[in-house]
């Protein structure tokens, strides 16, 4: 007794548990080579545009964070009611044979969406809107504990994306000022870190709209640009892809790949139709 009382007291228990856990989840070191053979697997999920597809290299990659930022009707929630159908689709066609869930902090869900462009694709409407699952959030913290819930979905049946509408939409309300900006900084660097946690383990695609804000420091007389992604640094870590949109002519759309560790940088148009997102010669 004296000696289990001394393997408690030191922690052995502790250790032999972390033994047994990196056993179960592979936490050492592997061949560049069997990583390759592992990423060979990745789904991509189509947007619905053969160009944008295109530069993407077959479309939003899910097991990552794929960030859309843009100014406002420039097609980032419309691509994102597009991925809550593609994503049901078979993966031969684009799809990656799973249901979506929509986190929407700015209330522009719209099912009526989904139901047209299921029409494009053949599929059941009503099908469609029951493999959506919906959650309004209402502030920071209520958008954090809804990871939760969907973490413990995805653990009784397959779902392949999901999707936060906008990701930092409500952190610019209620936080305010420079003197809350460090918390702000650190709830969205945990939210951010919840969600690659979700890609990682049940190899889903998140994908999160951002929203932009003017330049007014001197910088913006010399940028191209003077709009810029809210969040700061910190979205820019924690998202795998970087997809900026802005407005083109008529109803045409311009995505530049901004930041990707794979894919080099690029732009393609698309327009915004009736049926969804479709190529701008369409």
């Amino acid at each position: 007794p004296q000696q289990r009382m001394l393997l408690l007291l030191t922690g052995a228990p502790l250790c032999l548990f972390a033994v047994t856990a990196g056993k179960l989840v592979p936490m050492g070191f592997t061949t560049a080579t069997e990583f390759h053979r592992q990423r060979a697997e990745i789904v991509q999920l189509s947007t619905g545009s053969k160009e944008l597809d295109g530069i993407l290299q077959g479309g939003i990659e899910t097991g990552s964070i794929t960030e859309i930022y843009g100014e406002f009707r420039t097609g980032k929630t419309q691509l994102c009611h597009q991925l809550c159908v593609t994503c049901q689709l078979p993966v031969e066609q684009g799809g990656g044979e799973g249901k979506a869930i929509y986190v929407d902090t700015e209330g522009t869900f719209r099912p009526e969406r989904l139901v047209a462009i299921a029409e494009r694709y053949g599929l059941n409407g009503e099908a469609v809107m029951d493999n959506v699952a919906y959650a309004r959030a209402y502030n920071s913290d209520h958008q954090t504990n809804l990871l939760q819930q969907a973490a413990a979905m995805m653990a009784e049946c397959r779902f392949a994306l999901m999707i936060v509408d906008s990701a930092t939409g409500l952190y610019r309300t209620d936080y305010s000022g420079r003197g809350e900006l460090s918390a702000r900084q650190m709830h969205l660097a945990k939210f951010m870190r919840s969600l690659m946690r979700l890609a990682d383990e049940f190899g889903i695609a998140v994908v999160v709209t951002n929203q932009v804000v003017a330049q007014v420091d001197g910088a913006a007389m010399f940028a191209a640009d003077p709009k810029k992604p809210i969040g700061g640094n910190i979205m820019a870590h924690a998202s795998t892809t970087r997809l900026a949109f802005r407005k083109g002519r008529g109803e045409t759309r311009i995505v530049k790949i901004c930041d990707s560790p794979n894919l080099p940088e690029a732009e393609a148009s698309f327009a915004i139709s009736a049926s969804g997102i479709c190529d701008a010669t369409d």
